[in-house]
C-alpha cells in the first residue's frame, strides 16, 4: 500500500502544477498556416514534455525560470525557443516547417552505383542490440490517450439503432470511443514490468483493438518484430531486424544537421508487395548509429490487417542521460468496414525518466499493472489538472457528456431505470444465450440457462429437459458466491434428477475458492467429456449417431483451491457417490440410414450389440474418491482490479501433477486405486513471422488399481463425427470417445502449428479471405493399444475451419477423412 501511494504522489507530482508553475500555451501550425497535429514539445536536456493535440494546441506546466522548449516532429524543422516563465501563464504560438532535408544523388562506388542508406542501415542494424539493452531500467511516468471517431455510418446500420450505441450526432458521425489514463510505469531488463494505474477514464466503445496501458505500448523497432494484438495473427517485420535485408530496400532521401548531430532520413520500401513490412521513414543519427525518430506505416492492401485500412506508427525519441530514450509515440488509423468509416489515434507521453534505478529485491513480482482503487472514479478537476494534452471541443463535448451521463447514473431512480430496462426478458435472446437478471448496484446477479441448452434428445433419457440457474452475489470485500441448482427430467426412463453446485470465492487475489456439490445427475462416461446436451441431440436425431455414453451418480463433493505461493497453485476435492450403469431406452428417428442405427449405451460392447444391450460394463458402486493436483505456472504474471486479480498467460510451459485415490473401505466405499499423472503444455508459442505452435504432454498410471471402475479409467479427449472442436490442442481428431479408455500406464503428445496465414498471405485472392493454415499431430500409447498417431492439415478463420488427416494405429491405417469445426462442441 505504501508502494502505491508513493507512486501516486510521484505521478500528480509529473503532472499537476502546484503555487509556483504557471502554463505555457500555444498552437503549432505549418507554413500554411494550418495545425501540426502531435508535435512533441519538451524542455531542452531535460525528460519532461508534452504532445500537441490533434489541432495543434499544446499546454505544459512550468516553475519559475528560463527555458529552452523543442517542438518536433518528423517532417518538419526542428525549432527551439527561448521561454521566460515568471510565474504567470504564457502564450507561445509557434510555426514550423516542413523538413530541409536535401535530396543527395547517388554516389559511385567503383563501378556500381550504390546508395548511401545501405551502409547506414547496415551500421543501425549491427548495433542495434546494443541499443536494445544499452538502458538496463528506468521508471518514468505515462500519460495515454486513445480517441476513435466515427465518419460515416450507413443507413442501414442506423436503423438498427447504431447510432445511439455509437454515440452519434444526427449527422451520423461523433466520437465513438476515448480514454485516458496516468500511470507509473517501471522496467528492469528481461521484460520486468509494474504499472500503478493513478486515473483511467474510457466512455464509448471499445475498438476491436487498443492500448490499454503503458506496456502495451513498448513496441521497440530495435527488436526484430512490430507486434499488434488484434490487427493480425504474426508480426511485421522491422527495418531493423537482424534479417530486415530480406524484406526491405533503403534510401537515403537527405540528412540534416540538428543540436550538433548529423540525421538521416532513410526511405524504407518493401522489396516484393503482400508480406509482413513497412513503408515510410526512419531517422538515424549518424555516428550514434541510433533511432532518432519513426514514421511508419502499414495497410491493409499489402499487410492483410484486421479491421483497419492503414495504421500509421510515429515514434520521437530525445536524449536521456547518455543515452535516448522515447518521448511520444503516436498510432493513427483508418477503416472503413462495410460502409461504416471511423478513424482514430492512440498518444502516449512519456516523463520523468529515471534511468538506472535501483529496485528493491522483490520489487518486481509477477504484478504487472496495478489499478489503485480510485483510479477509475477520478473527478473531472483531477484530470483537467494532470491531463498534459489540451482536449479538443469534440473531445470536451465527448466527455462532458459521459461525466453527466455518469452522475446521472450514480441516482437511485437512473439506475433502477436502467436495471429495469436490462432485465427486460426476450424471447429470441433467451434460446440462443439465456437470460441474465442484475439487482443491488449488480452485486447480484441471476443467470437461467438457454433454452437450446436445456431441451433435449438421447438414447438413454428420451426426450428430456434439464433445467439450470445460476444466483451469483458478490460482498463489498470482494468475496463471492455461487448458487447453481438444476433439475433434470428424462421422459423414456423416468427419471428425476436434483443437484446444486456452489462456488465461494473467500480471496480473489490469492485464486482461493471452495466447493460444495450434492445431488444426483447423468453424467458422461468419459470423465474428460465428449459432446454437449445440444451437439449430442443434433448429431443423434440428424445422423444417428448417439456418441455420449451415460451413467447415474448420487454425489456429494467437497473441494478447494488455494494459490500456495506465485504460480503455484493447489486444488482438492473429496467425493462420495454411488455410481449406476444405464441402459438405452429410446431409439426414435427423424431420418433413417440403410446400414446405420444405434449403439449400446455399453461403449465396449460389440458395434452388433442391439441398441437395448443390456450388457455389464460395471456394477453398482460406492467410491470415495479424492482428488489432488498442483499447477505450476513459471514466472506468473498477473493484473491487479479494484474487483481482484485477473492471472494473464505464461511465456513458459505450465505443468500441472495430478493424484486420484480411490478410499476403499469408508462408507461401503468399494474403490481402491491411486493413480499418478503428469500434464506439461504451452498453447502459444511464438515463431515471428511463421505464426505460433503449441503442445500438451501427457503421462501416468495406476500405482494400485485394486478395485477400479470403468468410470475411474484414464479417458483422453477423443473425437468422433465429422464435426471436432479444435480449440483445445490436446484433442484427438479420430480417437473413439471411450474404446481407447485404459487402466494402463500411458503415454501422449499433441503439438499443433498455426502459420497464420504466412502461405496464403502471399497467394493474390486468396490472401483476402485471411485463412489461417494449421498442421498437427497426435500421439498415444500404452501397451494394449501401442503407436496410435494421427496427421492432419487443415484451414481455420476466427472459430470457424476444417482439416484432413489420416491417423495410424501402429503400420495400420485406422481412420482418415475431413473434420470441420464451427465453434460448437
Amino acid at each position: 500500500m505504501l508502494k502505491i501511494l508513493l507512486t501516486t504522489l510521484l505521478i500528480t507530482g509529473a503532472f499537476a502544477a502546484s503555487a509556483q508553475q504557471a502554463v505555457l500555451a500555444g498552437c503549432i501550425i505549418d507554413q500554411n498556416g494550418r495545425p501540426v497535429p502531435f508535435a512533441s514539445v519538451y524542455v531542452l536536456n531535460s525528460t519532461y514534455g508534452t504532445t500537441a493535440n490533434e489541432n495543434g494546441d499544446y499546454f505544459f506546466k512550468l516553475k519559475s525560470g528560463d527555458y529552452n522548449i523543442v517542438y518536433r516532429l518528423v517532417g518538419y524543422k526542428l525549432v527551439t525557443q527561448h521561454v521566460q516563465m515568471n510565474g504567470s501563464d504564457q502564450r507561445q504560438d509557434v510555426q514550423m516547417t516542413e523538413d530541409p532535408f536535401k535530396l543527395i544523388a547517388g554516389k559511385v562506388k567503383g563501378s556500381q552505383k550504390y546508395d548511401p542508406a545501405t551502409e547506414i542501415m547496415e551500421k543501425v542494424v549491427a548495433n542495434r542490440r546494443y541499443h536494445l539493452r544499452e538502458i538496463n531500467d528506468y521508471s518514468c511516468a505515462v500519460y495515454i490517450k486513445g480517441v476513435k471517431t466515427i465518419t460515416d455510418t450507413p443507413k442501414t446500420l442506423l436503423a438498427k439503432g447504431m447510432q445511439k450505441l455509437l454515440k452519434l450526432d444526427t449527422g451520423s458521425r461523433g466520437i465513438s470511443y476515448q480514454s485516458e489514463s496516468i500511470s507509473s510505469y517501471s522496467f528492469e531488463q528481461k521484460n520486468k514490468v509494474n504499472e500503478v494505474f493513478i486515473g483511467s477514464k474510457v466512455s464509448g466503445v471499445d475498438p476491436p483493438f487498443g492500448y490499454g496501458k503503458a506496456s502495451d505500448l513498448q513496441v521497440n523497432f530495435y527488436e526484430d518484430l512490430f507486434i499488434v494484438n488484434g490487427l493480425n495473427e504474426h508480426g511485421f517485420v522491422s527495418p531493423l531486424a537482424k534479417y530486415a535485408w530480406a524484406y526491405y530496400k533503403y534510401k537515403l532521401l537527405g540528412s540534416v544537421v540538428e543540436a550538433g548531430k548529423t540525421i538521416d532520413k532513410i526511405q524504407v520500401i518493401p522489396r516484393r508487395r503482400s508480406v509482413r513490412s513497412f513503408q515510410g521513414s526512419i531517422y538515424v543519427i549518424e555516428d550514434d548509429w541510433r533511432i532518432y525518430s519513426v514514421d511508419l506505416f502499414l495497410t491493409k492492401k499489402e499487410n492483410n490487417l484486421n479491421f483497419v485500412d492503414t495504421l500509421r506508427v510515429s515514434q520521437q525519441y530525445i536524449p536521456v542521460k547518455n543515452t535516448w530514450a522515447p518521448l511520444a509515440f503516436q498510432y493513427r488509423y483508418n477503416a472503413d468496414v462495410y460502409g461504416l468509416k471511423y478513424k482514430g489515434y492512440y498518444l502516449g507521453i512519456y516523463n520523468h525518466y529515471k534511468i538506472d534505478t535501483l529496485f528493491e529485491k522483490g520489487y518486481f513480482n509477477g504484478e504487472v499493472l496495478h489499478v489503485d482503487t480510485e483510479a477509475k472514479t477520478r473527478p473531472a478537476s483531477f484530470w483537467a489538472e494532470n491531463r498534459p494534452v489540451p482536449l479538443t471541443p469534440p473531445e470536451i463535448h465527448s466527455f462532458h457528456r459521459s461525466d453527466s451521463l455518469f452522475i446521472m447514473a450514480q441516482t437511485p431512480k437512473y439506475r433502477d431505470s436502467i436495471q429495469r430496462n436490462n432485465n427486460t426478458f426476450s424471447i429470441l435472446p433467451f434460446l440462443l444465450d439465456g437470460y441474465t437478471a442484475s439487482y443491488r448496484d449488480y452485486k447480484d446477479t441471476i443467470f437461467i440457462y438457454p433454452l437450446a441448452q436445456s431441451v433435449y434428445y438421447n438414447t438413454v433419457e428420451g426426450w428430456g429437459f434439464y433445467l439450470k440457474g445460476m444466483y451469483s452475489k458478490t460482498f463489498a470485500d470482494n468475496t463471492s458466491n455461487s448458487i447453481t441448482p438444476g433439475v433434470r427430467y428424462g421422459f423414456a426412463d423416468k427419471l428425476f434428477d436434483a443437484n446444486i453446485h456452489t462456488v465461494y470465492t473467500y480471496n480473489q487475489a490469492s485464486a482461493g475458492k471452495i466447493f460444495f456439490d450434492v445431488g444426483d445427475d447423468l453424467l458422461d462416461l468419459n470423465s474428460l467429456g465428449t459432446r454437449s446436451l445440444l451437439f449430442n441431440t443434433g448429431s443423434t436425431l440428424l445422423s444417428e449417431q448417439n456418441f455420449v455414453k451415460y451413467y447415474r451418480s448420487k454425489f456429494v463433493d467437497v473441494g478447494y483451491q488455494r494459490e500456495l505461493t506465485r504460480g503455484i497453485l493447489w486444488t482438492a476435492n473429496l467425493s462420495y457417490a454411488q455410481r449406476t450403469q444405464l441402459y438405452n431406452t429410446s431409439d426414435q428417428h427423424i431420418f433413417t440410414y440403410n446400414g446405420l442405427a444405434y449403439t449400446s449405451n455399453n461403449p465396449l460392447a460389440p458395434i452388433t450389440a442391439p441398441v437395448y444391450d443390456h450388457s455389464v460394463l460395471f456394477p453398482q458402486n460406492d467410491a470415495m474418491i479424492l482428488n489432488a493436483s498442483l499447477r505450476f505456472t513459471f514466472d506468473q504474471e498477473y493484473i491487479t482490479e479494484p474487483s481482484g486479480r485477473v492471472y494473464l498467460p505464461s511465456l513458459y510451459p505450465v505443468i500441472t501433477i495430478d493424484y486420484r485415490k480411490g478410499i476403499n473401505g469408508v462408507f461401503n466405499s468399494t474403490a481402491n486405486f491411486d493413480f499418478l499423472g503428469v500434464d506439461i503444455r504451452d498453447e502459444r508459442i511464438s515463431m515471428g513471422l511463421f505464426g505460433h505452435s503449441a503442445f500438451v504432454i501427457r503421462a501416468g498410471g495406476f500405482l494400485n488399481k485394486q478395485t477400479l471402475y470403468f468410470t475411474d479409467y484414464n479417458h483422453f479427449y477423443g473425437n468422433e463425427g465429422t464435426t471436432s472442436d479444435p480449440t483445445y490442442v490436446g484433442v484427438f481428431h479420430f480417437l473413439p470417445f471411450y474404446t481407447f479408455s485404459t487402466d494402463e500406464p500411458f503415454f501422449e503428445a499433441h503439438y499443433q502449428h498455426n502459420f497464420a496465414g504466412a502461405i496464403f498471405d502471399n497467394v493474390p485472392l486468396i490472401r483476402n479471405f485471411k485463412l489461417e493454415e494449421i498442421v498437427g499431430a497426435n500421439y498415444l500409447t500404452y501397451s494394449s493399444h501401442p503407436n496410435y498417431s494421427e496427421f492432419y492439415f487443415g484451414l481455420k478463420r476466427l472459430s470457424y475451419g476444417a482439416d484432413y488427416g489420416v491417423s495410424y494405429l501402429g503400420n495400420r491405417r485406422y481412420l482418415k477423412g475431413f473434420r470441420i469445426f464451427i465453434g460448437l462442441k
